[in-house]
């Protein structure tokens, strides 16, 4: 296959993101135009310089109330991406292929979620619980995805031996990460494994630290042309690659209808992206996995082709997840589980830091950066280089 045309064309030019916590004042539109707004001013773009805007489909501020409260320009382009944790990668490689293709000169992508009062999550609302794709598994108790994600949890743990242990693993790194990075909701809060091991169930085998946070708060990047992109501030983190992943028969969350229940997302998303770089996993030297739940990342690590079927778990061993010595950094500014959950954007962001040299665990001379979206639903994910 030759070079993939969109190599390299575009990068990601300024980066913005709010205060996270729970229950902040401002509504999810609010989050989201302050998050812009800083994207813009880190960039050094005017407004009304964007012609470009791309959001998650569960967004609460729209393309047209963004628009005028930041007075952007003309927009020529402007879509949505559904699937909620699958998204985040998507938004910014839509966002490159129409700046790439001539349809914008600059793009914004963004999340804010405002997701921290228990009234706000949608398995809360009962009427909702059995709707659609939902009737085939809440009616028998599988009600919040921390339940869809045990039960793959449990299958990968009879079939390939992982332990609570090896979940033990991820979540301990990601804690490190975040209690380096002052933003991080779990800066101040280390965490050992004998208190993860003593803590509550939250959906066995899944304890209350297997689980990402619940959190207010927005983040947004700015993408342009890789020319203009030289005389910006800041340098350049390139969109290398970007590639989206639906499996055949896939359900979502519930993925357990099919011939192979562990074979994800990521098996689809994974070798298109690589099909489409010029790096390989052995290049990458750190890595943003979406991290809603601690068993999502052995399972791309396997996906993403870091180690073979069934050694996700075992790779997680030896400190190889944690900043600085780890074969692996993941996850460095704390991610889903430790710094903020919002719907994975975060782990675009620190990839831009990581590749910028600014991050508060920070890769020396990161030439690439894997970032990727929801394992369990229909995912995506970029590969970002200097």
């Amino acid at each position: 296959m030759g070079r993939d045309p969109f190599q390299d064309r575009t990068a990601i030019v300024g980066i913005g993101q709010t205060p996270f916590g729970k229950g902040l004042a401002d509504s999810e539109l609010a989050l989201a135009c302050r998050a812009i707004a800083a994207a813009l001013d880190d960039a050094g773009v005017r407004p009304n310089e964007v012609d470009g805007l791309v959001c998650f489909s569960m967004e609460d501020g729209r393309e047209v109330e963004v628009a005028r409260n930041l007075g952007l320009g003309d927009i020529t382009f402007f879509t949505q991406v559904g699937y909620g944790g699958g998204a985040g990668c998507a938004t910014v490689g839509h966002a490159a292929l129409a700046v790439a293709t001539g349809r914008c000169d600059v793009a914004v992508a963004w999340r804010a979620r405002k997701r921290a009062a228990r009234t706000s999550r949608p398995w809360s609302q009962v009427s909702e619980r059995i709707r659609g794709h939902w009737q085939w598994s809440r009616p028998f108790g599988v009600l919040r995805p921390v339940d869809e994600i045990a039960l793959l949890t449990r299958r990968y743990m009879h079939t390939y031996g992982a332990t609570r242990d090896h979940l033990a693993n991820v979540a301990l790194a990601f804690r490190k990460h975040a209690n380096r990075n002052p933003a991080a909701t779990m800066h101040d809060r280390p965490l050992t494994r004998e208190e993860y091991l003593a803590a509550r169930w939250i959906s066995e085998p899944l304890c209350l630290f297997d689980n990402c946070l619940e959190t207010d708060g927005a983040l947004a990047v700015v993408v342009t042309t890789a020319e203009r992109a030289a005389d910006l501030r800041h340098r350049p983190a390139y969109v290398h690659a970007y590639a989206q992943g639906l499996p055949r028969q896939h359900q979502v969350m519930t993925n357990y209808f099919c011939d192979d229940p562990l074979l994800g997302p990521s098996w689809v998303a994974g070798p298109k992206l690589w099909s489409r770089s010029e790096f390989r996993p052995a290049d990458v030297p750190v890595a943003q996995l979406y991290d809603a739940f601690s068993p999502l990342i052995p399972l791309s690590l396997e996906g993403y082709g870091f180690c073979g079927r069934g050694e996700g778990a075992a790779f997680t061993e030896d400190g190889a997840l944690e900043w600085p010595d780890g074969r692996l950094p993941t996850n460095t500014s704390g991610g889903g589980m430790s710094e903020a959950y919002v719907h994975g954007f975060n782990l675009v962001t620190e990839a831009v830091r990581q590749i910028r040299g600014t991050s508060t665990c920070q890769v020396p001379d990161a030439a690439c950066c894997l970032v990727t979206s929801g394992e369990g639903v229909p995912t995506s994910a970029l590969l970002l280089r200097r």
